[in-house]
């Protein structure tokens, strides 16, 4: 049986300066290399797939927006449709 697709973002900012420091909404399109400062949690099945701080990849947005196309609630995100994405520079 194949190994499951483990996907590991990179953690570039403590969570609590990602989610606390300056920050700012973006196209979801601009936010992949970004630095998230927020956390994306879509439910089901309600596990955290972006946390604050962590750099947001291409692979990260198609899921989490295909998650909303499909009627999956977006917890954690200031933009829970996804069109925009809160994000904060590296340091």
């Amino acid at each position: 049986m194949p190994e499951p697709h483990v996907l590991e973002l990179e953690q570039a900012v403590l969570p609590r300066d990602a989610f606390f420091g300056p920050a700012e909404q973006v196209p979801a399109e601009r936010a992949v290399g970004r630095v998230a400062a927020e956390m994306s949690c879509p439910y089901p099945p309600g596990v955290p797939v972006v946390a604050p701080g962590e750099v947001i990849t291409a692979e990260v947005l198609d899921y989490l927006r295909s998650g909303v196309a499909h009627g999956f609630l977006m917890a954690g995100a200031a933009d829970p449709a996804l069109e925009t994405v809160r994000v904060t520079g590296r340091p």
